[in-house]
Order: structure tokens, then C-alpha cells, then sequence
């Protein structure tokens, strides 16, 4: 397994650097961090890289991208955290509803839904966790009924980010009632700007807002199915396993690493050995957790998908993400506290960002706990 950067892919990250490095884009960035409260959607940085192709790179020309390949769009990941550009409206939409689509959708559905979000002009959102099916979507309880030539679907989802911003969603709900628990799933296109629709926040202490969706007998039409009736759970099982790669969550973890270790490098001195010794050991983990995180997206660029190492790259990426916020706070002490609205703060409020976060990042894309039984079982076959 090399995996060195080719030149094409070198130039790809050069390029991505110019747009994001320029002035207009550091201010709109920077406006963002230094407004607490505030929550990224269309961004006009996303709309910039759309207007070339470039937000989702590795979808075809015909849909928005510009044809390149998964790796690519893992440099593009890296280098908008880097820059702290908010990624979730962006990791939505591209890395799981449009993949959803390329993968299952009909070309009618692809034609309508992929350009506006590869132009950064639509957000795309997911409905999948329930109050009573989170890890476990086989007991989800939102229903789709008959009626006539579409459906009519009833039910509640909660913790779902940016559906408030949202043209679409995916849906998971229950068509067939089956004694096989995986059976009579179906995945829906739920337009969100509807009637029938009630979106309402459920406010959490991170930069981005959750959301409790509920859906008052709205109607869909078999257009608006994505794959096969009463077979969503593959899709829904594909596509999150092919979107945990840790991509996101290392990069974070070296963002928030980085500003620590810059923060102690201008104050000069300030560490104790044990606290850098405890920085240097984080430092090690965060590179162990990116090279997990490219070998999963060097097995999707030749075509295989391994979920044993899936879970661990996500584990090792979420639970270091933990830990070096941890770390990076306490050595920090209370300007860790400093909001990027304060202009005390020496890090654009980075380090108190990363403490909201940081905890999540054991629970999204999979909690820990999932991963590992996910190793245990499927790895080493402790659990048969």
C-alpha cells in the first residue's frame, strides 16, 4: 500500500489552497469563527469551489464534480477543517446523500438533485436516528404507507443536523412489517420545504444545531424512492460504511493539536514536561489516526471497502479527537474558555470550540462502542 501523494493529487491540494487562502476567503472564514452562535450553510467559500468543480470532485462532470477521485475529495475535507470551514453542511451532502444518489439513484433523481448541490446552492440532510433507534435503525418507527401511486410517511427524527437549511433529506422508514428485523426498510427523498414537514431545534452546546423532524402524513410518490422498496437497509448500510473513513475527525484533531501546540510555542515555556510529553504522545496518535483514515480511502479509490478497518479508523480518529481537546484545554487553562468572539482570545476561539465538539465526535458516523463491537466481531471473531 503507497500512500504518497501523486503529483495530480499534490496540484489538486495546491489548487484548493489558493482558493482558500485567499483574502476573501480568510474573511469570510474568519467571520464565521469570530461569530459564536452563528451556523455555516451555503457558504459563499462553498459556492466559490462549486463554481470549479471542485466541491465534490470526485462526482462526475455531468453532475457538478469535476471527475477525479475519492482521494480527492479527502484532500478537499482536509484542507476546508484545516481553515476551519464548517464541513457539516458539506459532509451531509456530499459524502452521504450524494453518494447515496450516485449509488442508487435513477438518472431523473441524479439529474435533479446533484448539480444544485455541487454548485454549494442546496443542502441535503438525513433522516435516520429516532428517539427509540439511534445505533439500532432496524427499530425505527416512522412508517410509510400506500397511497395510490405514493406514500405517505409518519413519523419522528431527531438529532439531525442542518435540516433546517435542507432542500431534501433521505428517509428511513418502515414499508413492509417483516420478521426479519433488517427487512421492509425503505429510503424516501423527503422534500423538507413542505407542508406536512415541522422542523424544530434541539439546541446542544456544539456549533451546529440538531434538529427534531417530524413528518405529519406527508405524501411522496415512487419518484421519490431511492433503490428498492423494503430494501433500504442496504443503501443505509453501504453508505454510512463507506463515509467512515475518520477523514474528518483526524483532521479535526490535528486542527485543534495544531493551535495548541502554536499556542505554547508563542507563549514560550509555559509547559510542564509531563503536559508536553502528553502533547508529543497525542501528536504520534493524530498521524497513526490520518494514516488509518487514508488506508480506508486508499481501499474505496481501488474499490473495496474493508468495515473492520472502517471501524477502526473511526474509532482511533474519534476517541484521539476526545483526547486532544482534553489536552489541549488543560494546558491552555482558562483561555482554553476564550470564545472567537472575545478578543482576548489568541486562537480565534479554536481550543473552546474544539472542547463543545470534541465529545461528539465519539458518537457521529457510529459511536465508539459500536465500532468496537463491530472490531470484535467481524475482526476477531470474539463475539461468535
Amino acid at each position: 500500500m503507497d500512500l504518497a501523494p501523486t503529483p495530480d493529487q499534490r496540484a489538486y491540494r495546491d489548487e484548493i489552497r489558493a482558493l482558500l487562502d485567499t483574502d476573501e476567503v480568510r474573511a469570510e472564514t474568519a467571520a464565521i469563527r469570530t461569530r459564536p452562535g452563528t451556523e455555516g450553510g451555503l457558504l459563499d467559500i462553498y459556492r466559490k469551489l462549486g463554481a470549479r468543480g471542485l466541491l465534490a470532485p470526485n462526482w462526475p462532470p455531468e453532475y457538478g464534480g469535476s471527475g477525479r477521485g475519492i482521494a480527492e475529495k479527502a484532500i478537499l475535507t482536509e484542507e476546508l477543517i484545516a481553515r476551519g470551514v464548517p464541513d457539516i453542511a458539506h459532509t451531509l451532502s456530499i459524502d452521504i446523500v450524494g453518494l447515496a444518489l450516485l449509488l442508487y439513484g435513477t438518472d431523473r433523481q441524479k439529474q435533479r438533485l446533484l448539480p444544485p448541490i455541487a454548485r454549494g446552492e442546496s443542502v441535503a440532510g438525513v433522516l435516520f436516528s429516532e428517539p427509540e433507534a439511534g445505533s439500532d435503525l432496524s427499530a425505527l418507527r416512522t412508517r410509510a404507507e400506500r397511497d395510490g401511486d405514493g406514500w405517505r410517511l409518519s413519523g419522528r427524527k431527531v438529532y439531525s443536523a442542518k435540516t433546517q437549511l435542507a432542500d431534501f433529506a433521505l428517509c428511513a422508514a418502515r414499508t413492509t412489517e417483516s420478521e426479519v428485523r433488517f427487512h421492509g426498510i425503505t429510503v424516501f427523498l423527503v422534500p423538507l420545504r413542505t407542508p406536512g414537514v415541522s422542523v424544530e431545534p434541539m439546541w446542544n452546546i456544539g456549533d451546529e444545531r440538531f434538529n427534531e423532524v417530524t413528518l405529519s402524513g406527508i405524501r411522496v410518490t415512487d419518484e421519490d424512492v431511492l433503490g428498492t422498496v423494503d430494501d433500504g437497509w442496504q443503501i443505509i448500510g453501504e453508505v454510512l460504511g463507506l463515509e467512515r473513513t475518520g477523514i474528518e475527525f483526524q483532521a479535526k484533531a490535528r486542527r485543534w493539536l495544531d493551535a495548541a501546540l502554536e499556542r505554547a510555542a508563542t507563549r514560550g515555556g509555559e509547559l510542564t514536561p509531563a503536559e508536553a510529553d502528553r502533547l508529543v504522545a497525542l501528536d504520534a496518535d493524530v498521524r497513526a489516526a490520518r494514516l488509518l483514515a487514508w488506508r480506508c480511502v486508499d481501499d474505496l479509490h481501488a474499490g473495496r471497502s474493508d468495515e473492520v478497518r472502517s471501524a477502526m479508523a473511526k474509532y482511533w480518529a474519534g476517541e484521539t479527537g476526545r483526547e486532544v481537546a482534553l489536552a489541549a484545554s488543560e494546558s491552555a487553562g482558562l483561555d482554553a474558555l476564550l470564545a472567537g468572539d472575545d478578543e482576548e482570545s489568541t486562537d480565534h476561539g479554536v481550543l473552546e470550540a474544539a472542547c463543545r465538539e470534541a465529545p461528539g465526535l465519539t458518537l457521529a458516523s457510529g459511536t465508539s462502542e459500536v465500532m468496537l463491537t463491530l472490531i470484535a466481531s467481524a475482526g476477531l471473531g470474539l463475539l461468535a
